[in-house]
């Protein structure tokens, strides 16, 4: 029945013990040993612990982080063997021999003689089977064909506590699965009330933070209560909230909420409960909204107008997200189905294609300057990850991983200067983090996060928000049952006192409108202006703007066995070019000290 699985080192000076704790995601109704020979031994694996839950078996692995891919014999003395040392006779008789391996076991094996009986590495020492100890030059180049990122160290830390707004009371918890339970800005945070009349507690982030008082607070009076709701990208005073069958647009007042608001700029009619609101992210004044009807709606919020009817869903829609260049519309629906519409041009999906097979939700969002869809799902049990084409969706998913089992849904946050998704669910403790690429692995996964305690919801502020000097990539607002505190997403770095620009491309303006709503409904299209988040007084790190093209070498490199001369005379070629010139200035003649944090 616990979470928590305890690892002890026992020794036989003091401390005696030393302890490793491991906190998992469910409930553990017995565990089981992995034998010591189905190790990865190239990967520091030195325990592997199946965990029974209710409803699966998790693998739990115990590594001792290593430099290098490569085989450490302090880690791997020899070990046991499979083959028994003797029969059941002879132990009654009293025999004690060991067991040993045997050599039949390992399609590689060492030449026998009389002397010495062959010994197979699989069965004799931590190698595992078909293993050798490679050569440094080998392993060297098979690490750098596996795909790594300079983002796979990226730490979260919850900020200092004067930053939190605290001692808030009767959250709403209980949120439909298409919302993501609260939405920020740069300025104010907006948090649904259980409490009759749909109420919307509005907080402000430059001057709200710190406890808030035990009296009532002025509230938005919405009337019904929330299925979504959404700040406006280029008006921060302006909310768009989602009910039975009406949105409701809100103007907080400047310095925020004296009194309570119950009268809405604007109204907008639907015929059955909303799903989920969206705003354009290129044009003012527009909105897409889905609904209990199954259709998606466009509606032109400077005319009050609906001005689209979007069909084609069989079933609930999950989620829905526009494209980066505001042209075309994302779906993924519980038919099972993703689709894409060009809403000026059709009410029906330009293109459509197999999407997550579960039925408890999904999200999805364009990832890779709007070259690919990513959607988060469920298959029969697990919570899973997909990649689409935004050319080829009939053709299914170039990519998927599976992640975890739980029930919440996982809400996807994309950052494009970066290409780093954060993900999470409702009522989770993890957050995970991946940086996509458009080439195989696609999902290449980074240091997660882990809160303290299950969180609510987790929204993003705009990159301008993040700290460059501390090499702040993305800033959140993390929902609890009675706080909202905000979180820090960090990548670390060594030499701070420089502005490292690999990491900062010049980011989007997508505060700022590009064209009207008229405009974008009439046919234009606009992008974003972009600005420099690099102080005046930082140095840029004239980091390279283009990553280095991946070599790849041909097999020989691992298969072909030198011989002994052959390696004699590179051994020897490579000492007398180490040696060079001896009247040149020896290395520690130049040295001037590292600094201290930098060790």
């Amino acid at each position: 029945g616990d979470t928590a699985v305890e690892c002890y080192e026992v020794s036989a000076s003091e401390p005696f013990l030393t302890q490793s704790h491991c906190l998992t995601d469910a409930s553990t109704r017995g565990v089981a040993m992995v034998p010591k020979l189905a190790l990865d031994v190239l990967s520091c694996e030195v325990m592997r612990v199946l965990q029974l839950t209710d409803s699966c078996i998790v693998p739990i692995s115990y590594q001792v982080p290593r430099k290098g891919h490569e085989f450490h014999d302090d880690l791997y003395p020899d070990t046991v063997g499979t083959t028994p040392a003797m029969s059941a006779e002879e132990w009654w008789q009293g025999g004690k021999k060991q067991p040993r391996g045997s050599s039949s076991s390992s399609p590689i094996s060492t030449p026998s003689s009389s002397a010495a009986p062959s010994r197979s590495p699989s069965s004799t020492s931590g190698l595992s089977s078909g293993f050798l100890p490679s050569p440094s030059q080998n392993v060297k180049a098979i690490q750098n064909l596996m795909p790594t990122s300079k983002f796979r160290h990226i730490q979260g830390a919850v900020m200092h506590r004067d930053k939190h707004i605290t001692n808030i009371r009767n959250l709403n918890l209980t949120t439909p699965g298409e919302c993501d339970g609260f939405c920020v800005n740069s300025q104010r945070v907006a948090v649904p009330l259980a409490i009759s009349g749909g109420q919307i507690a509005v907080f402000e982030q430059r001057s709200g933070p710190g406890r808030q008082p035990d009296s009532a607070l002025p509230t938005i009076q919405n009337s019904v209560n929330v299925a979504d709701l959404s700040w406006d990208p280029f008006d921060t005073h302006r909310l768009a909230v989602g009910d039975d069958a009406k949105i409701r647009l809100w103007q907080v007042p400047k310095g925020g909420l004296k009194d309570t608001l119950t009268e809405p700029e604007l109204v907008l009619q639907h015929t059955e409960k909303i799903y989920s609101i969206k705003f354009h992210p290129l044009a003012s004044g527009v909105l897409v909204s889905s609904s209990y009807d199954l259709t998606v709606r466009l509606w032109n919020l400077e005319s009050g107008e609906q001005v689209k009817v979007l069909t084609g869903h069989q079933d609930q829609v999950f989620g829905i997200a526009w494209s980066p260049d505001g042209k075309l519309l994302a779906t993924v629906c519980k038919d099972a189905k993703v689709r894409i519409y060009d809403p000026r041009k059709s009410t029906s999906p330009v293109q459509e294609g197999p999407g997550p097979e579960g039925h408890r939700g999904a999200r999805v969002v364009w990832v890779l300057d709007g070259k690919y869809l990513l959607v988060s799902g469920f298959d029969r049990s697990e919570r899973e990850l997909y990649l689409f084409s935004a050319d080829s969706l009939s053709s299914g998913p170039v990519a998927s991983t599976a992640l975890n089992v739980s029930p919440s849904t996982l809400i996807p946050f994309y950052d494009p200067d970066t290409s780093v998704v954060i993900l999470t669910g409702k009522g989770d403790t993890r957050v995970y983090i991946y940086e996509v690429v458009p080439e195989d692995p696609y999902f290449i996964e980074c240091s997660s996060f882990n809160s303290p305690e299950p969180h609510k919801g987790l929204a993003f502020l705009p990159k301008t928000e993040c700290n460059v000097r501390d090499v702040e990539i993305a800033v959140g607002m993390m929902l609890t049952k009675t706080t909202v505190e905000p979180v820090v997403f960090r990548v670390p770095r060594v030499k701070k006192e420089f502005f490292q620009d690999d990491v900062f491309p010049d980011t989007a303006v997508w505060w700022e409108p590009a064209l009207t709503a008229a405009a974008w409904l009439s046919g234009s299209n606009g992008q974003h202006k972009k600005l420099s988040l690099k102080p005046k007084d930082m140095t840029p790190s004239e980091a390279p703007k283009e990553a280095p093209v991946r070599k790849y070498l041909p097999s020989s490199v691992y298969l072909e066995e030198k011989t002994d001369e052959q390696k004699k005379d590179e051994l020897l070629s490579a000492m007398v070019a180490k040696l060079g010139n001896m009247d040149d200035p020896l290395p520690q003649e130049s040295f001037e000290g590292v600094d201290e944090e930098e060790w």
